[in-house]
């Protein structure tokens, strides 16, 4: 199986990011993972109505714009939320966003 590919740190573009999270969906996944620390792919599809193939898209969105990071458990894929490299490349960002949330 092949690893997703995550944008580097310096690499991450604010643009992409807030593209990213203009959707209310990556916005809901967003404020989960803060809250949470983690999510498995399977946990939202019951509990926000969706289709796998879309929570798929979203989560593929987020990571390639350098919001989350994805890894591979098992046979499970595990979200977990790129904090510390989008407060050392956009300090207060994620911050200012989970407020107005």
């Amino acid at each position: 199986m092949r690893s997703p590919q995550h944008p580097a740190t310096d690499d991450i573009q604010l643009t992409e990011v807030l593209r990213a999270l203009s959707d209310p969906v990556r916005l809901e996944i967003l404020g989960r993972l803060a809250r949470e620390g983690h999510l498995y792919c399977f946990e939202l599809g019951a509990e926000m109505d969706l289709h796998k193939s879309t929570l798929s898209h979203h989560y593929r969105i987020l990571r390639e714009a350098g919001v989350t990071h994805t890894s591979q458990e098992g046979r499970r894929k595990r979200l977990t939320l790129r904090r510390d490299d989008l407060d050392a490349r956009f300090p207060g960002l994620l911050d200012s966003i989970l407020a107005a949330v």
